[in-house]
């Protein structure tokens, strides 16, 4: 099928990070999250799956998936964000006599009781945060905008967590809940740093950028040429697209960030080349990608580091989520949501359009990543669009 889409070839591209300007992925961050992340219980690396049977279909020379379907039994990347930043801060609270490792597991909860992390979310973010603040013990309020489905707001009140409903738009929960934690003195855990500062996302962005550790220790052979990934606010593209240019240089892969059409901050803001608001109503079956505002701390990253920005009609989603589930010949069977399979859906876009593939050099040799950041987090919507059961699926 073809999929309407818009791609944006960024002109301030830099194939290296020379600029001094952008110390927003550092490496000692990455290495307290990486050490923190991989003592929490049940850390294990998610899988890379190679699609041969798709890239051959699609005229490339090799497509990974990397799969956060099984991430923490949460079912997305989030956790690696989220939960990592809860312990960070709570720990920073209590000051330098208690270990990460020691808040994450729990031992320090008689003394974090009292302490109530706080977040807004789309869904995956707010059951990291609770999955995490659960664990240390602490406290949990998450605001919700209208749009969530029950089912995820099921998964977070299951956590621990208090609900907040705000009859507006994720962006509008993001300042409810900043106005919020400034009068109660909770610890405010944004991934966006449009609202609270910067600490907390940037934690959540160091976080996120275990996923290409992950991904270079599981490679056999080269680095990719390219990697697209998913964008709400930006701080997932920001992490996977710095983390790589930070290891690789100017060898690192072609960075392509792919949004839904009626929630494109991050291509709007390409085009202008200044942060610039959505111009869609945010209605988009990408729920999770449902932003109006980029965080400035990503688009620090993405404003350089980025090769290019699509953005993309929701049937994308759709077809990506019912390829994944009936793959081509050779593929493993993928549960992947309705956000985690965009970035498989720009990919799957811009292969087999001729213009888009000439803008961004994909040809028979190129080695292209795609991010599965999530699985059917809200199983009925799943079954809803794809029509079977994600158990099916894997089962085969």
């Amino acid at each position: 099928m073809t999929v309407p889409f818009h791609l944006h070839v960024n002109s301030r591209h830099a194939a290296a990070p020379a600029d001094a300007s952008q110390p927003v992925i550092l490496p000692e961050r990455r290495a307290a999250a990486r050490d923190a992340i991989t003592g929490f219980d049940g850390y294990r690396p998610t899988p890379l799956h190679r699609l041969t049977g798709l890239a051959r279909d699609l005229g490339v020379g090799e497509l990974c998936l990397k799969d956060e379907s099984g991430r923490f039994g949460l079912g997305s990347f989030k956790a690696l964000g989220g939960a990592y930043a809860v312990v960070h801060l709570l720990r920073e609270r209590l000051g330098g006599d208690v270990s990460i490792a020691d808040v994450a597991a729990g031992r320090a909860a008689p003394r974090v009781a009292d302490m109530t992390a706080c977040c807004a979310t789309d869904g995956n973010h707010g059951l990291a945060v609770a999955w995490g603040a659960q664990r240390a013990g602490a406290g949990c309020s998450v605001f919700l905008p209208g749009p969530v489905s029950e089912g995820r707001e099921h998964a977070i009140r299951a956590r621990g967590a208090d609900i907040v409903r705000i009859a507006g738009s994720y962006d509008e929960a993001v300042e409810a809940c900043a106005d919020e934690a400034a009068r109660k003195g909770w610890l405010l855990v944004s991934d966006t740093s449009h609202a609270g500062g910067d600490e907390a996302p940037s934690r959540v962005m160091h976080g996120y950028a275990m996923l290409v550790d992950e991904i270079r220790a599981a490679l056999a052979g080269p680095a990719p040429t390219h990697v697209f990934v998913q964008a709400g606010v930006g701080g997932l593209a920001a992490a996977v697209i710095g983390a790589f240019r930070q290891d690789l240089g100017a060898e690192s892969p072609k960075g392509v960030v792919v949004e839904p059409t009626n929630a494109d901050c991050l291509y709007q803001s390409a085009v202008a080349g200044r942060p610039a608001p959505a111009s869609g109503d945010l209605d988009t079956v990408m729920a999770c990608l449902a932003a109006a505002e980029v965080s400035p701390l990503a688009w620090q990253v993405l404003e350089r580091g980025a090769f290019a920005f699509m953005a993309l009609d929701d049937s994308g989603a759709v077809d990506a989520m019912r390829r994944a589930a009936a793959p081509a010949d050779g593929d493993p069977p993928l549960v992947l949501g309705e956000s985690g399979a965009a970035s498989l859906a720009g990919f799957i876009a811009a292969a087999g359009d001729r213009a888009a593939r000439e803008a961004l050099g994909l040809s028979e040799t190129s080695r292209v990543l795609v991010i599965g950041s999530e699985g059917a987090t809200d199983p009925d919507i799943y079954r809803r669009l794809v029509g079977r059961d994600p158990a099916a699926v894997i089962a085969g």
